[in-house]
């Protein structure tokens, strides 16, 4: 494994850190560092570019001239992209530029800019970017202590207001694109948060089992006590009349 020194903000060294090869001293390919540059430069196309057509530029539509009879070329409007001043034929139209990569590639790349980068002496790695103020005059003493010569790219993992501010307002200095820029420093914590992220043999996540847990007992209903049968009165029915026999 590539080992490099640990500084501080003052360009002092206060320890080492081994890098990993399958991040740090992977073998570049110059193709994939070339697809992914084109990618992230047509995405910032704007495509707002138009010119006119016949139908959108100014004049009248009436004919010039008759068809026939007058010994001149046939003219139908003013507006024809023979004419001056007239409408531009199969013109740039709006459009979106960017398209979709595949995320492999793009880690790819990623990591061959770092090996490059690193195979080139121009990385560097920091203990912190703990900055006492925002002010932009601070950095640059700063970057100044790190042999900043050209541009450089500052990495840090996790939100840094003061790096944020103080970083945004010098020239050549950005908080992103790795290949744009001459010098690449990174955090310690950014560091192994790339060796985790970026490892091309990163095992997924395993998700322990879960015990299956077998459902509640359904509580036993209780039974309702018999009630006694009340005892219906007897009901006499009345005895009908005997019907007599006879004449009536």
């Amino acid at each position: 494994m590539p080992v490099v020194d640990v500084l501080n903000l003052d360009g002092k060294k206060v320890g080492q850190v081994e890098l990993a090869d399958a991040i740090f001293g992977a073998k570049v390919n110059q193709h994939l560092l070339h697809e992914a540059s084109r990618w992230y430069l047509r995405g910032l196309r704007a495509g707002t570019h138009k010119t006119k057509d016949k139908s959108e530029v100014s004049g009248a539509g009436r004919k010039l001239w008759r068809q026939k009879g007058t010994g001149r070329a046939r003219v139908g409007s003013i507006r024809s992209p023979l004419w001056r001043h007239g409408g531009t034929v199969h013109g740039p139209r709006p459009r979106d530029y960017s398209y979709a990569l595949p995320k492999k590639m793009l880690l790819g790349a990623l990591r061959s800019a770092l090996s490059s980068k690193l195979a080139e002496q121009k990385l560097k790695v920091v203990d912190a970017w703990t900055l006492d103020t925002h002010k932009t005059k601070s950095l640059v003493e700063t970057l100044e202590k790190l042999n900043r010569t050209k541009s450089a790219l500052l990495v840090a993992h996790g939100e840094n207001r003061n790096l944020e501010l103080a970083s945004r307002n010098i020239y050549g200095v950005k908080l992103y694109d790795v290949l744009k820029h001459d010098l690449l420093v990174l955090s310690k914590d950014a560091v192994a948060r790339l060796s985790h992220t970026l490892d091309p043999e990163k095992k997924p996540v395993v998700v322990p089992d879960v015990a299956t847990i077998a459902p509640a007992a359904k509580p036993a209903k209780k039974e309702a006590a018999p009630k006694a049968a009340a005892k219906k009165p007897a009901v006499k029915k009345a005895a009908k009349p005997a019907k007599k026999k006879g004449k009536g």
